[in-house]
Formats: structure tokens, sequence, C-alpha cells
């Protein structure tokens, strides 16, 4: 069994044929900016994951890292390592580290130009385009390989303004938004949409990120880099093309950001051009302070909920919780503390049952109609 087939899958699909990929995240596996490299190592559709670099991190395994449950997937200390313990050249290279920035560094520079001397291909998730980069460009012609800049927009006479179509979708529409970037919306999103299909409930998910879509997400949209003219408009059209494509039960969508976020906006696009009925709201409670914005301390989920539903037409159904810094206790004791003070339902996604996920979707939405939960000795 390869290692990438313990992940959680997005959907199910072939195996057989998918690119292998070492996934780079150096100094930053497990932690906030490299939330690339933790969603692949969680779920991969579109490659097959066969190690993670982090030198940091090196001999351990990538699931026991994020999760305390191993999948195979070894952490290594550079590529050398990575073509040595995989036993030939991985078909390509992928960029994990999300830093604000959305720049490389001289030394990750090099490190994805040596790979592509070995004939691997660039995924890169980046701002910076690598196509536009000579040095890059020439390298992927001198050796045969190809350079994907995932968040690399339309051209502008193929994006798409808003259209009010999207009041023609008429299964419910739910956006899993944030108190912060970097906190586990595109995780939560894909743990829902997963645990409902498992129940029987046909749903799909929307990506609004390059993580989600260098996964395998069929629909979606790197909305950050969509001029903001477009930026309704495109999630109107991938919210769309979901339901016309799928027909399904309810669609789940991916936030960005969050709504209260000083720099990043994206969330006002996804509930404007989504026009979400509901929104699971992800947060962090040992989280004091914004991940790239030391001084500006974390909002409160009451705070957020509020914005939210002055903001856009629509209802919070429930909080889920990332557990960074905290114990067991601890999480249990704010699932307690939340639910009393919010009155809506609290888990937390990864920690805690998938089933109270569908019973937090159907208790908004008892049209939908799960199938029994199966309770195993």
């Amino acid at each position: 069994m390869s290692p990438a087939s313990k992940q959680t899958p997005l959907a199910s699909a072939s195996r057989a044929h998918r690119p292998t990929a070492v996934v780079y995240c150096e100094a930053n596996f497990g932690l906030p900016d490299g939330k690339t490299a933790n969603g692949l190592v969680r779920s991969s559709e579109r490659y097959d994951i066969v190690s993670v670099i982090d030198s940091y991190l090196a001999g351990r395994d990538a699931g026991d890292i994020l999760d305390g449950t191993p999948n195979g997937i070894p952490i290594v200390g550079d590529l050398d390592h990575a073509v040595v313990l995989h036993g030939e050249t991985p078909d390509v290279i992928i960029f994990g580290v999300a830093p604000s920035s959305g720049m490389l560094s001289n030394a990750e520079r090099s490190v994805l130009l040596g790979a592509m001397a070995r004939g691997m291909g660039v995924v890169n998730g980046l701002h910076e385009f690598l196509n536009d980069d000579p040095e890059f460009s020439s390298s992927a012609k001198r050796h045969g390989v190809t350079i994907d800049d995932v968040r690399r927009p339309a051209d502008k006479r193929d994006l798409r303004m808003f259209t009010g179509r999207i009041d023609e979708v008429s299964c419910p529409r739910i956006a899993v938004l944030g108190t912060d970037g970097a906190v586990g919306k595109r995780t939560t999103a894909t743990l829902v949409t997963t645990a409902l299909r498992a129940r029987g409930i046909a749903a799909v998910m929307v990506s609004t990120g390059q993580t989600g879509i260098i996964q395998g997400a069929r629909f979606g949209v790197a909305l950050d880099a969509i001029p903001c003219q477009f930026c309704s408009g495109e999630v109107e059209a991938a919210v769309l093309e979901a339901f016309e494509t799928e027909h399904p039960d309810v669609i789940i969508i991916e936030g960005q950001g969050a709504l209260s976020h000083p720099a990043y906006l994206s969330s006002t696009f996804i509930l404007r051009g989504a026009r979400p009925d509901a929104v699971i709201l992800q947060h962090a409670p040992a989280r004091r302070f914004l991940g790239d914005f030391p001084d500006v301390p974390t909002p409160d989920p009451r705070s957020e909920i509020t914005l939210i539903e002055t903001f856009a037409d629509t209802r919070v159904i429930g909080l889920t919780l990332n557990h960074e810094g905290m114990s067991d206790a601890e999480v249990t004791a704010a699932i307690t503390l939340y639910q009393l003070e919010l009155g809506i339902p609290v888990t937390d996604a990864l920690t805690r049952p998938e089933h109270l996920l569908v019973d937090m979707v159907v208790a908004a939405f008892p049209q939908l109609e799960p199938r029994p939960l199966v309770v195993t000795a």
C-alpha cells in the first residue's frame, strides 16, 4: 500500500496513475505557514505524496506529527534523501509553504531549481509566478519539465462578473469561515464534505485557495489572486458549476481569511458571491493574536458571528475548533463553554467523532436525510 492510500479522500477516484510528489516544507511542517503541506498529507486526490521535506523533523512520520496517527508518509531532510527513500525520482516537487509574502527565498529557489535539474516538475501555489521568472522558465525548457503556477488567474477577458444566478442553486450552501487565516477552514470543509458523503448525503466542496486546488478539488478558484472586481463572480461561477455538474444535496464552500481580518478580505467575496444559507465558523481558542499580525488580537467567536450575520443574509449554525496549543481536556472544556455561550453545536473536526459534523448540518437543514449511523464495537 502506498503511503498516500491511507489519506482521507476528497472524493472517490482511481489512484493508479497519479503523479508522485515530494512536498517541500522546510521548518514549517505542522505549523500554520505549512498549511499547503499539511493539507496534502491529510488529503490528496491529484498527487501520490511520497515524502515531505523538513530537516527539523526528519525521520518522523508526517501523519504522526499532524494528528498523532502515522500514515506512512515519511519526513526527510532534503531532496536527495527523498529520492533515495522513494527509490526513483518523484514526478514533481510541490512547494508546501504558504508565507504571507507569497514569495520564494533564495534557498527555496535553489531547492526548486535543483529538483527541475533532476527532471521533476514544480507545483507552485505562491503569488510569485515561476513561469514568468527567466531563470525558472529557461530551466523548465532545458530539462523538459513543467511549472504549474496554481494561483495564476485566467485572462481578464475570461474572468466572470457576478450575475445573480447564484439564486438558481436550490440546495443548501454552507461556507466554512474562520476567525483568522491558516486556522483550519479548508481541513474542516473537507472533513464535513467527507462525513456527509459517508452518511449518504451528496455533498460537493468548492475550494477557494491554492491548497484545495493542488489537492485535486474539481470546483474552485484561487480567490486571492483574482482582481477584486471579479471575485464575487468567480465564486458564484464555481458554485454554479458544482451545482449544475453534480446536482448535490449540499455544497460546502471553503472560506478564506476572516471577515474581520485587516488584510485578508476574501471572505467578503465568498459571502457575496456564494450567498451561503449557513456558515460554520472555525476558531482556535488558544490563538491570542492573528497568525501573521502578532499585534492584532484574535476576535472571539461571538463578535465574528455578529459581524458575519450583520454583513450577510446568513446564519452561523456551528462552531468548529482548532486545537493547536490545547490539551484534550482543554478542548472538551472549550466545547462545553462555547455551546453554553453561543447556543450552537460545537466540535473539533479532527479529534471528535465525525457524526457530530453531520448532526450540525442536519440540525440546520433537516431536509437532508443521512443514512443511520452504524456504531461498531
